[in-house]
């Protein structure tokens, strides 16, 4: 009973992070009654007593704790310690902590979530979806595009460039449209529901491009030259950091600018002479300008003291001497504009580096931070508009669709199919909204913006993937009516560009986020860094207690909710709240599981990239997890929404399951693994494998015209015209439910013996003649079948056009 009740005090302690006097005392008292029970000899008593106080004595003199204690970690954590490169501390310094920072620290905030005002659209920017994108979307084609024109056709390129579409993110003070970050996302979801051409060339130079930086870096000079010309079209930019021998790596740039004196414009200044190779660079085709990143050298010392200030980004001209753009790439095909470009002995003054010859050498955080806020918002729109549209035709063609009499959706494995395209799309615009909200109010997630670009851009790939298994034949039927097959072609782009998807999910989202969002970990590296010993010392001490208090909280906490299923945990109330908890419970886990991780791999953890890969699996689905809840909350609990947050909540916990699995069978040190295993799910790991009824209810969003089915598509390009295919298949499938009791009639009449079995059309005349229709039932029922015919009809072409 005795050794209960130290168990019981012992994790009370933890689990409220008491200080370390504190501990002292109760411990102390909890021996004492020990002693004075006399349920022990004296030997163990005695034995108690002197392993306490020299523990106590030790750990709360501050002198002989540094001694024994923190003067060996320090020099242990200091060799465990993985280098870092002059880039990787900028890179690790970029941007902001967010609700990254909650999910690392194992007791998420949820009113701070639920408090963030939910992102809105103001009535300009509705107005523009409604004007200028919705006329832009209409005068596009997208088969023309890719098979004929090879380009947006000329009238999209002038519409884009005359109505602002460049600058949608450049202040109207200089002369751009000035949107929020959910408006700019707006916008690329709607295009990218139409063509993923026209989507890429309108958010490059929205995403991390010149406006970007200028913005944040720029000189006045530059700000007041560029930005009203980008916003008025007038330049067309790009921006060149990939090369063939930097891509992943784009730190390692082998592209060189020496400053030195030359003649420019006929004068003798202090310049740049460059030299570079870059490939895959988006618009550099028919850019006007180039935003170039090359590592800066200064052999003369005509900048500062420094031989190498490092990687430096300048705004050159394409027109300037030296120059090769206009050759292109064909990524699989889809003709947006990318292309290589190289500079031979190209000459630039020194005043053409963003923000002046003060920002040399700083190219690298000025590139982290503005990829930090672009890469949240583009690749996730794009990844959105196109998972929207495959769920609105998938839906509306398993709807109307029919085989063995019956459509194609009601079969339960097409609606597994569609159950996960509709909970995916669900998932991927909740994080969508939530992390642009977070943008609007001013940061800049940079541990966030590769979760959403990695997990929409993958879920994207699964939905793209799970359409055409829906669509069958024709989804591989290329031809005018094909929906879904371009957009088949162009998911692993996404995947590829701004950070390949391997690279981000084995080495940034978790590697960065560690270091960067964990409470202790960036300052105790920073303690060790210090040149100063015994300064560095003391703080890495004080920093130590505070990480060792942490990580026992965690465990006490994620022992206590794993016993408790999570149903104890603070939470809001209402019909998620479940929900809710269980985030709050694995979001301990998951903190225990970092702590466990670093003691098990310490320095080695930048190898083990499979581990690393499935802590960003785990912190990935948490946040995904937490802006379903917050979407699901923000929009009052709706009941015609219930399937989708249960499926997209299953979604994530089934990832994050397989990532605990596969982290605790693989964590070299096996006792690690199994105290954090007997910790974390003491009951064993949640199940993410949602019920089949609700499977099916999901499916039937999709099948069925529906305010909730209007809301998971909102805001893609919906044409009612009958020569659209998407048109098409609206139209088929309001007349195809509309003819539904009439179908019924006929077919319960042949059940029942009044009408002879046969062919549609017998079976229709019949019954009209037997009065079990009417007329008007009967044209009703022929428009849904021309209409289904029509929908639901493949292109063929000539032999010789093959």
């Amino acid at each position: 009973m005795f050794l209960l009740i130290t168990i019981a005090v012992c994790w009370a302690l933890a689990y409220f992070r008491v200080r370390l006097r504190i501990w002292t005392a109760v411990l102390a008292a909890v021996i004492l009654l020990w002693t004075i029970g006399g349920h022990a000899g004296h030997t163990i008593v005695f034995l108690a007593w002197l392993s306490f106080m020299a523990a106590a004595v030790i750990l709360n003199v501050t002198d002989l704790r540094c001694r024994f204690i923190s003067r060996h970690l320090y020099s242990l954590f200091k060799r465990l310690l993985p280098s870092l490169s002059r880039t990787e501390r900028e890179a690790l310094e970029a941007g902001t902590v967010w609700w990254d920072g909650e999910l690392f620290s194992g007791r998420p905030d949820w009113e701070r979530l639920l408090g963030m005002p939910a992102a809105r659209l103001s009535t300009e920017e509705e107005a523009f979806l409604a004007g200028p994108v919705e006329d832009l979307c209409r005068m596009l084609d997208d088969w023309r595009i890719v098979t004929e024109l090879h380009d947006l056709p000329a009238e999209a390129w002038r519409f884009i460039r005359e109505k602002g579409f460049f600058g949608l993110i450049i202040p109207k003070e200089y002369g751009g449209m000035g949107f929020s970050a959910l408006a700019h996302s707006q916008v690329i979801v709607k295009i990218a529901s139409r063509s993923f051409a026209a989507a890429v060339t309108v958010m490059v130079p929205n995403s991390l491009g010149p406006a970007e930086l200028l913005l944040r870096y720029g000189t006045r000079e530059q700000r007041d030259y560029y930005l009203p010309r980008l916003a008025r079209g007038e330049e067309v930019p790009c921006f060149a950091l990939t090369g063939p021998d930097a891509g992943s790596d784009a730190a390692a740039i082998p592209d060189t600018g020496v400053v030195c004196r030359g003649v420019f414009a006929g004068e003798e200044i202090v310049g740049i002479l460059l030299n570079w190779e870059k490939r895959y660079i988006t618009l550099a085709p028919v850019a006007t300008v180039i935003g170039l990143a090359f590592r800066l050298l200064d052999p003369e010392h005509l900048l500062g003291p420094v031989d190498e200030p490092g990687i430096t980004l300048a705004l050159v001209p394409a027109s300037t001497p030296g120059i090769s753009v206009g050759s292109r790439h064909s990524p699989l095909g889809i003709p947006f504009q990318n292309g290589p470009i190289t500079g031979r002995d190209v000459f630039i003054p020194v005043d053409w580096i963003i923000g002046g010859r003060e920002r040399a050498g700083q190219g690298w955080i000025m590139l982290m931070e503005g990829l930090a806020a672009g890469r949240s918002i583009s690749l996730p729109a794009l990844s959105t508009g196109e998972g929207k549209l495959v769920a609105r035709a998938a839906g509306a063609f398993a709807g109307v669709r029919r085989q063995f009499r019956l459509p194609i959706g009601r079969f339960e494995g097409v609606g597994e199919a569609l159950a996960e395209i509709a909970g995916s799309v669900y998932l991927l615009d909740a994080a969508r909204t939530m992390t642009c909200g977070a943008v609007d109010l001013g940061e800049r997630p940079a541990v966030i913006s590769a979760i959403v670009k990695y997990q929409s851009t993958e879920h994207l790939r699964r939905i793209i993937n799970r359409g055409m298994d829906v669509l069958g034949g024709s989804g591989i039927s290329l031809g005018p009516r094909n929906l879904l097959g371009l957009i088949h072609y162009s998911s692993p782009i996404g995947i590829t560009v701004e950070g390949a998807n391997i690279l981000t999910r084995s080495m940034i989202i978790f590697g960065q986020g560690v270091i960067r969002c964990h409470p202790y970990i960036l300052k105790e590296m920073q303690a060790v860094a210090n040149p100063d010993t015994e300064t560095g010392l003391a703080e890495f001490d004080r920093l130590l207690a505070g990480h060792f208090r942490f990580a026992l909280a965690n465990g006490a906490r994620a022992l206590f909710l794993g016993l408790t299923c999570g149903l104890l945990a603070k939470a809001p109330g209402g019909t998620a709240r479940r929900y809710f908890q269980m985030t709050a419970h694995l979001a301990a886990a998951f903190a225990l599981a970092v702590d466990i991780t670093l003691l098990s791999l310490g320095g080695s953890l930048k190898r083990r990239e499979s581990i690393s890969g499935r802590m960003a699996d785990i912190l990935g689905n948490l946040y995904l997890m937490s802006a379903l809840l917050k979407t699901f909350e923000e929009r009052q609990q709706p009941h015609d929404e219930l399937p989708l947050l249960k499926l997209g909540c299953a979604e994530c916990l089934r990832g994050i399951s397989d990532g605990f699995y596969g982290l605790t069978r693989n964590l070299p040190l096996r006792p690690a693994a199994w105290l954090l295993r007997i910790l974390a799910f003491p009951l064993g790991l949640p199940s993410g494998v949602p019920d089949d009824r609700l499977v099916q209810s999901a499916a039937r969003i999709l099948m069925e015209p529906s305010a909730v089915r209007d809301r998971l598509t909102d805001g893609i390009y919906l044409p009612a015209e009958l020569h659209e295919p998407l048109g098409r298949l609206e139209d088929a499938l309001a007349k195809v439910i509309a003819a539904e009791p009439v179908e019924r009639k006929l077919r319960d009449a042949v059940k029942d013996g009044r009408l002879m079995a046969g062919t549609d059309m017998t079976v229709l005349d019949a019954g009209l003649q037997a009065g079990i229709i009417t007329g008007a039932e009967a044209e009703m029922l022929v428009a849904s079948w021309e209409a289904r015919r029509e929908a639901t009809r493949v292109d063929d072409f000539p032999s010789l056009a093959m």
